[in-house]
């Protein structure tokens, strides 16, 4: 016999979803679980619950819903149409529920699990690669997710639990950040090779307060250095071209198009000479930032353990 309700759904067809969502989504699992076996009792031995809760949570989903989603014959069940069509949605969300959860424990994995790293441009040609390679020389299934870009982006992205850890420059400081100072790297005024200045191998900064810069744009960690030390070396800088990439700013000053202050390239570049600064002190620090009471999967937190073992000693010589 067909079990007919003359009660009233609990929820009306304009519910908000969330409501919809909290009242369903546990009973998803008892549904397909039923829905499977075509019989309620087999369906509880299988799943393992007491079958007096089963059938209380498929009477009350089927309330929720306002729709029979099976035909009753004793503890034999047959699903109606509107139970077929809600089975096929629910089998597709609980496949992505568990997919989901594979997902997460395979990041978590301390021997294959993955870390989401962010670093600026500048270190992304030598320093990071080194870091990853001497990381996994006893890691070597750890898996990277690599976001370069410039210091204030990734601190969102931080901020926003895209990455778990991240090397920046100026190392911040934040309430709802943790950063930690690693290393520093010296700065140099790079001229074109044909530049007046180009003989010398030394010079103070106060002597380029003429010259036409090339930048990093706003918001760049190393255009606030630049501003900064120019700033104590007692002047503003003139600047022509703004860009978004070191070695862009190297090409720039290789074709005449002004002076630099960079952090040294990974590669030589023709074109341009590269003069140690004496004064002011021109270092950019750089360190590693992560979100404050953020909890870490194991292989994030043995590379956050990496990282902070190379203190002193973060950059290739």
């Amino acid at each position: 016999m067909v079990h007919q309700y003359s009660s009233q759904a609990h929820l009306s067809p304009s519910g908000d979803t969330e409501d919809i969502v909290a009242l369903l989504a546990p009973r998803l699992a008892y549904f397909a679980g039923v829905a499977r076996t075509e019989h309620v009792t087999r369906a509880a031995q299988e799943m393992q619950v007491p079958q007096s809760t089963l059938s209380r949570a498929m009477v009350r989903l089927e309330q929720d819903l306002g729709v029979d989603l099976f035909a009753r014959r004793g503890r034999t069940v047959s699903l109606t149409p509107a139970g077929r069509t809600f089975l096929t949605s629910v089998d597709r969300a609980l496949a992505e529920i568990e997919k989901a959860a594979d997902e997460v424990r395979a990041d978590a994995d301390p021997a294959t699990g993955k870390v989401a790293f962010g670093f600026l441009h500048t270190l992304g040609s030598e320093t990071v690669p080194g870091l990853i390679r001497a990381f996994r020389a006893d890691h070597p299934r750890v898996r990277f997710s690599l976001v370069q870009n410039y210091g204030e982006a990734m601190l969102e992205r931080l901020r926003a639990g895209e990455l778990d850890l991240c090397l920046t420059s100026p190392v911040p400081d934040a309430p709802d950040l943790v950063a930690r100072r690693l290393d520093e790297q010296k700065l140099r005024l790079v001229v074109p090779a044909d530049h007046r200045l180009a003989i010398r191998k030394r010079v103070r900064l106060a002597e380029a307060a003429d010259e036409t810069f090339v930048t990093l744009e706003p918001g760049y960690g190393l255009r606030r250095i630049t501003d900064d030390v120019c700033k104590e070396a007692g002047f503003r800088p003139r600047i022509a071209f703004e860009g978004e990439e070191a070695e862009t700013l190297r090409g720039l000053v290789a074709a005449g198009l002004g002076v630099a202050l960079l952090p040294p390239p990974a590669v030589p570049r023709p074109g341009v000479a590269e003069l140690t600064v004496t004064a002011p002190r021109a270092v950019r620090e750089i360190g590693v930032a992560w979100l404050d009471g953020h909890p870490d999967t194991p292989p994030v937190a043995a590379f956050k353990q990496f990282l902070l073992s190379r203190r002193g000693n973060l950059l290739p010589t």
